[in-house]
């Protein structure tokens, strides 16, 4: 059983489909940690050009799915709901497999600092046991444009 599903995802951050890379948060500590889940299925729409014939999900995209795993996280905060988490850099990212149509990505992002309006989270990615990915992402939150 999920604590959330996409519907509550969607209520905390602002991503919709084709953007919106995860289906279901399985574990959170509100502005500490949460890990999530995204099953990878043949008809994401980045397949049809990455690559034909060898369909492998984006690193970029990973990376941007253990994003969305901390601004959930850090979004879900009292004094953060209705804001934006916006990337301020990505370091040390490294894509240690593939993943592919059929795999289930385990995302898992730690928020290791937050001074202000900027914080830092380490994430990483799995499909089953096995690191697939894993970054620092450093993000500033700010109030949404309306």
């Amino acid at each position: 059983m999920s604590l959330l599903n996409t519907k509550q995802i969607m209520e905390i951050i602002p991503h919709r489909q084709p953007f919106l890379l995860i289906d279901t948060i399985e574990e959170m500590e509100v502005g500490v940690r949460a890990v999530g889940k995204k099953c990878v299925t043949y008809n994401e729409p980045f397949f049809a050009g990455h690559f034909p014939g060898e369909p492998v999900m984006p690193g970029v995209l990973i990376i941007e799915a253990l994003a969305q795993v901390g601004a959930v996280a850090i979004l879900a905060k009292d004094e953060n709901k209705g804001k934006l988490a916006f990337f301020a850099a990505i370091n040390n990212a490294k894509f240690k497999g593939k993943v592919l149509p059929g795999d289930v990505l385990r995302l898992e992002t730690q928020i290791v600092k937050v001074k202000g309006p900027i914080g830092v989270g380490n994430g990483k990615a799995y499909v089953g046991d096995k690191l697939v990915a894993q970054a620092e992402l450093t993000f500033a939150i700010g109030a949404a444009d309306k």
